[in-house]
């Protein structure tokens, strides 16, 4: 009796158990259906999910107008899934052959041990035509993924300035790299579910993770300013053959970098065709050398400044000056007898920039020097500028001083030189030059703005102004002759600089050719620097070879920059037989009687036709 109480007992609490048991299983799994669903599925989603990724596209970069210098295209990329491919041989075969390399380095692709993996660099940006061709074979386990490279619509111009990307669309040099983090997208993917063993799970749909675009970029460049000294740059080389050469165009009175131009130049769509030391030298702003006489506009403008002379004061120039016990030769032999200061501006007499040089002195004229920014770098917003070389105090004696005051024994940079003459005419203001307009966000909103920053005043502006004109009769007087544009008031400086060999003395017959302009002087809205080095088959002087392709580019840049030609106050050009062409304007005879046109001195007339009255000219 007791023995079966005892087995009813233990049945009655097994039972129990059961019921118990179940009571928990069917809360947990009402717990779970109903509490922790948001919380599991997307843990098994992730399990089966495989993602094929998706580059986000790096935003456009535009000029100052809005035009698109670099954008983006279509151009796909393949992706395989090792455990979706059921012939490994004939996906190996195939892709091999569509993307023209190895089937080795296919094979070492798809044998990975990774769920997904990107065929790179073999199959990354590939053409519309053979992405088409791979969809066409249907290849199980093979997956043709959108993606985007970048596309230059002007081609290799304005390269030194805006970089290249990678292959995987990172920025590596340039404004590509410098706003890289603002420039790159989002990256989204393709989830593609699967099961452990990698096969395609049936009803489950695949969903598209849309990639975000980056920040769109607008630069301070003119791109039509920028094909024009690029085209100036393309026939100079024709012509003359140099080493190198660049051009820099400034917006003096805010420091924005309009154009930048270097020789030898890159396209960066294939800049790895190029050696590192072209696409890494923006020449504009790494190149360091002696001026030469566009450097005299700094001792000018310092001795204007500290009243060390007046432009219609005198001076003697008999070729050369001794200083501490050596001749150093002005560059025309004999001098230039005696002359005004604004002369010897116009003439770039040597002598006479020794003779300010030593009245003002060698802290004087040094503090100019570092005040225009010599000696340190500008603060543009670009990698690799080089800070040039200022003779340390310690080290200038009188020669120093002397050499230093006509642009010999201290080095610079193109942006330096003209940062410093955007200086002298501006009204005095120093500014820091930049390339980065803004920088906006996909709703158009602005997220980042350069304004133009004054880094300290230099000299007054009453000197500026004496600067403005001084210069201006550089051009219609003077070596920068070659410069003159007619109705545009162009000022500058003419340079030819020796260059230093490798042995530390100067090199013969070997020399950088430059001209340093502004226009217009009345109210100035560029500022172009031209260096060639080493031009061959001419004559070695920057207002032969330099001088007239910036009176080029200032002819066919102020138009665009809305400059009116101004005739009325133009300083006339000093003709010079032989060598300049002189013009003169041709009235207009048309509806005048014969009898009323008086004969002129500079053209004869002929008429062809009958009766007495003009019914057109020829030229117009």
């Amino acid at each position: 009796m007791y023995k079966d109480f005892l087995v009813k007992r233990r049945l009655i609490i097994f039972i129990i158990l059961i019921f118990i048991f179940g009571l928990v299983l069917v809360i947990r799994l009402g717990y779970v259906m109903f509490f922790l669903t948001n919380k599991i599925a997307p843990m098994a989603y992730d399990q089966w999910t495989r993602d094929v990724p998706i580059e986000g596209k790096r935003g456009d970069i535009y000029d100052r107008n809005g035009k698109l210098i670099v954008g983006n295209s279509l151009s796909p990329s393949v992706a395989v899934i090792k455990r979706q491919i059921k012939d490994k041989d004939h996906v190996v075969k195939q892709l091999s052959s569509i993307l023209d390399c190895d089937e080795r380095l296919i094979l070492k692709h798809i044998e990975k041990n990774v769920s997904v993996e990107l065929i790179k660099p073999e199959g990354r940006r590939i053409s519309k035509e053979q992405a088409e061709r791979i969809v066409n074979l249907n290849m199980d386990g093979v997956y043709v993924v959108g993606d985007t490279k970048r596309y230059y619509p002007y081609g290799d111009s304005l390269s030194h300035v805006l970089g290249f990307t990678g292959i995987d669309n990172q920025g590596i040099c340039g404004i590509e790299y410098i706003y890289d983090d603002y420039l790159k997208g989002q990256n989204g993917n393709l989830s593609i579910y699967t099961d452990a063993k990698g096969h395609l799970m049936p009803d489950m749909v695949s969903y598209y993770n849309e990639a975000s675009k980056g920040f769109d970029i607008y630069l301070t460049i003119d791109i039509d300013i920028q094909l024009i000294i690029e085209n100036i740059i393309d026939e100079a080389v024709r012509q003359y053959s140099p080493e190198e050469m660049t051009i820099l165009v400034e917006e003096p009175n805010t420091g924005e970098i309009l154009a930048m131009a270097s020789y030898p130049s890159f396209d960066p769509a294939n800049w790895r065709d190029y050696p590192q030391e072209i696409y890494n030298r923006n020449l504009a702003i790494w190149k360091s050398f002696e001026p030469g006489s566009t450097f005299k506009i700094v001792t000018f403008s310092a001795g204007l400044e500290e009243g060390s002379f007046k432009l219609n004061d005198t001076f003697f120039d008999p070729g050369f000056r001794m200083v501490g016990g050596a001749r150093i030769k002005d560059w025309k032999a004999g001098g230039h007898g005696t002359q005004t200061f604004k002369e010897v501006l116009q003439n770039s007499c040597n002598p006479g920039f020794m003779e300010i040089g030593f009245r003002l002195g060698k802290e004087k004229l040094f503090n100019y020097i570092h005040s225009y920014g010599f000696g340190e770098k500008s603060g543009i917003d670009l990698l690799g500028e080089a800070k040039g070389i200022v003779f340390k105090d310690s080290n200038i004696g009188p020669v120093e001083l002397a050499t230093s005051s006509f642009g010999q024994g201290n080095s610079s940079t193109p942006i330096q030189l003209t940062n410093a003459m955007s200086a002298s005419i501006n009204g005095g203001n120093l500014l820091t030059p930049y390339v980065l307009k803004k920088i906006v966000n996909e709703l158009g909103d602005v997220v980042l703005e350069n304004t133009p920053v004054v880094k300290r005043r230099v000299i007054s502006e009453n000197t500026s102004a004496l600067m403005r004109h001084s210069l201006e009769s550089v051009s219609a007087l003077g070596t920068g002759r070659n410069a003159y544009v007619d109705g545009y008031r162009v000022g500058g400086k003419t340079g030819t600089a020796q260059k230093v060999g490798s042995n530390g003395t100067y090199m013969q017959g070997n020399y950088i050719l430059s001209f340093l302009g502004a226009a217009p002087m009345n109210d100035p809205k560029a500022v172009v620097y031209l260096a060639i080095d080493n031009p061959k088959n001419t004559i070695q002087y920057g207002g032969v070879v330099a001088a007239p392709m910036v009176g080029d580019i200032f002819e066919q840049i102020l138009p665009l920059l809305n400059v009116k030609k101004d005739y009325k106050n133009q300083i006339e050009k000093e003709l010079r037989w032989f060598i300049d062409t002189p013009y003169h304007n041709v009235p207009n005879f048309i509806n005048l009687n014969k009898s009323k046109i008086k004969p002129s001195p500079y053209y004869k007339y002929l008429y062809i036709g009958n009766g007495n009255i003009v019914i057109d000219q020829e030229p117009s």
